[in-house]
């Protein structure tokens, strides 16, 4: 056969010629069994038709490796992440690749190089979009993936594990609303990820229901980082009507919101309360311990882990959204408002 012609094939042409979907193709060039005989025969015989090879096939269908991504290595919260996923893949004899692109194409181009070159046989992207041409790419080396706290709506092709971000949001405030609170700040994190909108809405569905006005100027945006809290914090204690607690969309914004009330000679929680978002390991122990929204990390580090591991073996998911629950642990940085 030609060069010309069998360096644009792809395994979605191969599915389109076929009447399949992608992933029937992919179980069968995997050697897969859950592929009907005749269904089987008709996709062999195109590759063989296309002259279709896959570099680096492996004749078992039992993981070796795994791929971890991140944006950004610089947070506890992604060391939950980490710990929840090498958990799970050490269980079942898998190794885990650990990797930060930094949100740089050279370095998901970079990436990918590796992906290959190591024969990776699954990946897991953390708030990250599988953009076209990543999800094209990914299918074109047979890796399937699973996004963990997406960034945005993915594809629909693509697995998701997240959390119940809007739940916590609400609780959060209704925590605070219960304890007599009616001028709560609010740190959001950043607009454009997912989570952060859904905890956002949370806590104005909770401001709505009883019948409060959410203020825009106590809505300061952060970046998930300690100086972003801190800012924030310095912003919300200068309005001209200052909040008696704030909700902060995380756990590390939180302790800048603390430091932002010391500076003002003020104290957590007699003079401002203070919610957090995730429950790191650090919670408990800051000071006052941080009443906050545990978010399962860990948890859904494993479950990702251990969803890849299925698309590995070809196994049917039962659903590709999975969200797991949050709650409110109150610790001792809320109380209620002091009289003013």
């Amino acid at each position: 056969m030609p060069e010309s012609r069998t360096r644009g094939v792809t395994i979605a042409t191969i599915a389109a010629e076929a009447g399949v979907s992608v992933p029937t193709v992919s179980r069968v060039l995997n050697g897969r069994s859950d592929v009907a005989p005749h269904t089987r025969e008709r996709i062999e015989q195109l590759l063989r038709d296309h002259g279709y090879r896959r570099r680096g096939v492996r004749p078992t269908t039992a993981a070796r490796l795994v791929d971890l991504v991140f944006n950004d290595l610089d947070s506890p919260w992604a060391v939950e992440i980490i710990r929840g996923v090498e958990h799970a893949a050490h269980a079942e004899g898998v190794g885990t690749v650990v990797t930060a692109i930094h949100r740089r194409a050279s370095d998901t181009r970079s990436w990918l190089d590796n992906l290959a070159a190591r024969a990776s046989d699954g990946a897991i992207l953390v708030t990250s979009d599988v953009d076209p041409a990543l999800h094209a790419e990914l299918q074109r080396l047979h890796v399937p993936a699973v996004v963990v706290d997406p960034a945005g709506v993915p594809a629909l092709d693509v697995p998701t594990i997240g959390a119940t971000n809007w739940a916590g949001g609400l609780s959060a405030t209704e925590h605070l609303i219960g304890l007599g609170h009616r001028r709560i700040g609010v740190i959001a994190g950043i607009p454009t990820l997912l989570c952060s909108r859904a905890r956002l809405d949370g806590h104005r569905a909770a401001a709505d229901a009883a019948g409060l006005t959410v203020d825009p100027g106590l809505v300061v945006v952060g970046d998930f980082n300690h100086e972003s809290g801190f800012r924030a914090g310095v912003q919300l204690l200068d309005h001209p009507e200052p909040p008696t607690a704030v909700v902060a969309a995380n756990d590390q914004m939180a302790y800048g919101v603390y430091e932002a009330v010391r500076r003002r000679g003020l104290r957590v929680p007699e003079d401002v309360s203070v919610v957090g978002f995730d429950d790191l390991p650090g919670a408990r122990w800051a000071s006052p311990p941080l009443t906050t929204v545990v978010q399962p990390l860990a948890e859904m580090g494993a479950l990702a882990a251990r969803t890849v591991l299925r698309l590995v073996r070809g196994e049917q998911l039962e659903t590709p959204r999975l969200e797991l629950a949050t709650h409110l642990v109150v610790r001792e940085s809320t109380a209620p408002p002091r009289a003013r």
